[in-house]
C-alpha cells in the first residue's frame, strides 16, 4: 500500500500537477519538490540502463567524476566501493530538493568525496579544472539547451576522458546504417507523451554524441513504462571517449 501511495504521488506530479516557474531552475524545483522522497523508487522501474552504464564505466583512481543532472545521487550506488578511489565526485543539479536527498545519501554512506552542487549543467566546471568521467543519466532530455550541456561536458573532459549517457530518445526517420529505425507511431507518440512533463525526446542526441566522441559502446533498447499498458519507450546507453586532439 505504501508503494502504491508513493507511485500515485509521483504519477500526480508527472501527469496532473501544473509545473510553474519563471525559468528552468524554478520549474525543475517546482516539479521535483513534492516527489523527491519517492523519486528513486518509482524511477528505478522506468529509467532502465543506468546500473549497466555506471557499472561499465572505469573508475580512474584519484580521478574526478561529474554527474550532470545527477539529482538524488542514486546513480553512484552502482560504483560500489570504487567510489572511494576517486578524488572527487560532483552531483550537479538545479533541484534543491533532489540535492538534499543526494547529500543525505552521501553522508549516510560515508562518501566524503561526494559534493552535491546546485548549478547549471551547461556551465558547471569542477574546481580541479578537468574531469576524467562525465555522465548524464536521463538528464539531457530535461535540459533545454542540451547541445550546450554536451559541449560543456566535452570541454571539461580531459583528453581521453570518458562520457556516459543513458536517456530516452527516438530515432531519426532515416538513421545511419547500423542504427535502429523507429516507426512513425513511436517517433510521434513518445515525444508527445513525455513532452507534457518537459521531457523532450530527440532524434539528434545520438548523432551528436557519435560526432563529438569516439564511440566505445552503444546499446539501443526499450523499457516498459509503469501503468502504461503495452508501453515500451526507446532508450539508449552510450559510452564515448574524448579525442586527445580536442581541447579542454
Amino acid at each position: 500500500m505504501r508503494s502504491l501511495r508513493s507511485d500515485l504521488t509521483v504519477l500526480y506530479h508527472l501527469a496532473l500537477r501544473p509545473i510553474r516557474g519563471r525559468d528552468h531552475a524554478q520549474r525543475m524545483e517546482d516539479f521535483y519538490r513534492g516527489q523527491a522522497e519517492h523519486y528513486d523508487r518509482f524511477r528505478e522501474r522506468l529509467l532502465r540502463g543506468r546500473e549497466e552504464l555506471f557499472r561499465s564505466l572505469s573508475v580512474p583512481e584519484g580521478g574526478v567524476w561529474v554527474d550532470l543532472g545527477g539529482g538524488t545521487g542514486a546513480n553512484l550506488q552502482w560504483l560500489d566501493g570504487r567510489i572511494q578511489t576517486l578524488r572527487k565526485v560532483y552531483v550537479v543539479d538545479l533541484s534543491t530538493s533532489l540535492l538534499d536527498v543526494a547529500r543525505g545519501r552521501a553522508e549516510a554512506r560515508g562518501w566524503h568525496n561526494v559534493e552535491a552542487v546546485r548549478h547549471d549543467a551547461t556551465t558547471f566546471r569542477p574546481a580541479e579544472g578537468g574531469a576524467d568521467v562525465v555522465t548524464f543519466s536521463y538528464a539531457l532530455t530535461m535540459i533545454p539547451d542540451w547541445y550546450a550541456a554536451v559541449a560543456n561536458a566535452e570541454a571539461m573532459l580531459k583528453p581521453k576522458g570518458v562520457i556516459g549517457v543513458v536517456d530516452f530518445y527516438v530515432s531519426r526517420k532515416h538513421p545511419a546504417d547500423g542504427m535502429i529505425r523507429h516507426g512513425w507511431m513511436t517517433r510521434a507518440f513518445w515525444p508527445l507523451w513525455f513532452g507534457t512533463d518537459n521531457v523532450f525526446l530527440s532524434p539528434d542526441h545520438l548523432p551528436l554524441l557519435q560526432n563529438r566522441f569516439e564511440t566505445i559502446a552503444l546499446h539501443e533498447e526499450r523499457a516498459r513504462v509503469p501503468y502504461v499498458p503495452f508501453g515500451r519507450v526507446p532508450y539508449y546507453a552510450f559510452r564515448g571517449r574524448k579525442s586527445a586532439g580536442r581541447g579542454t
